[in-house]
């Protein structure tokens, strides 16, 4: 296994999943707000550097990853080239197949 970060990309729903979380943490706490977009990025970082970071789901090749303290998960998929992270939702929601 190579030492180097891997390669991080979103799918486009995960994208607007994050913005519209932000967006409504923002509306009500904009220092809320910044605080999840921080722990985001410092998990998103870890996960380049360990990218079976998250516990698997019951969907093959997905994991999940809790942004805790935060209620938030981040859904992920490893390849070769690459780790796709797929959704990002509230831990009240139920998970999309």
């Amino acid at each position: 296994m190579s030492s180097s970060p891997h390669v991080l990309r979103f799918e486009a729903r995960a994208l607007r999943q994050i913005d519209e979380a932000l967006g409504y943490v923002h509306a009500r706490s904009p220092q809320g707000a910044a605080k999840v977009e921080a722990r985001l990025t410092d998990l998103l970082e870890r996960l380049r550097a360990h990218p079976k970071l998250g516990v698997r789901t019951s969907v093959a090749g997905v994991r999940s990853i809790s942004l805790v303290p935060y209620p938030y998960l981040v859904d992920d998929v490893t390849t070769d080239a690459a780790i796709i992270v797929q959704r990002f939702r509230h831990t009240a929601r139920r998970p999309v197949p």
